[in-house]
């Protein structure tokens, strides 16, 4: 039912938005399909691979790997899988979405999806290049450590 009251108030805006200045919605409509269409081609692929990776691995074995009862191997596991990899935020959050309807714990993928978004270590050398070691290794550490406290905050605050 959610779904259904966002679309309909984003067509009315829509519509709102034709009837102010036809010229610019249709120019800003042509901008986000071509947006879309640089993005697809990493969306396809990361559904794909995670789509995978759920067929794969069966529910136990993600709740085993992820799941609440993982203890601290798995918070280290989504520590680690989240700081290495490179996925935009709009695939980050329905993959976290699959591994928590397979068994995954709420505390691990609040890890996992903060230390994706916050810990860089693919783009350490970039960040390096214009923020000098020091400094990128220091936010990269606090980052780090600050993930853990908001995926503790999280899981208590949604078990």
């Amino acid at each position: 039912m959610y779904g259904i009251v966002v679309y309909f108030i984003t067509g009315l805006l829509l519509v709102f938005s034709l009837i102010a200045s036809r010229k610019k919605t249709l120019m800003a409509l042509k901008k986000a399909w071509r947006s879309f269409e640089r993005i697809l081609p990493e969306l396809i692929a990361i559904l794909l691979f995670v789509g995978l990776l759920i067929a794969l691995l069966n529910p136990e074995t993600i709740s085993q790997l992820l799941g609440e009862s993982s203890g601290v191997w798995g918070l280290l596991i989504a520590s680690a899988v989240g700081s290495i990899t490179l996925i935009p935020g709009f695939v980050a959050f329905p993959t976290a979405a699959m591994l928590l309807d397979n068994g995954a714990g709420i505390t691990q993928i609040a890890l996992f999806i903060s230390t994706l978004m916050m810990v860089g270590v693919v783009t350490f050398p970039v960040e390096k290049k214009y923020f000098g070691t020091r400094l990128t290794v220091l936010r990269n550490t606090m980052a780090f450590g600050f993930s853990f406290i908001v995926a503790e905050l999280m899981g208590m605050i949604l078990r």
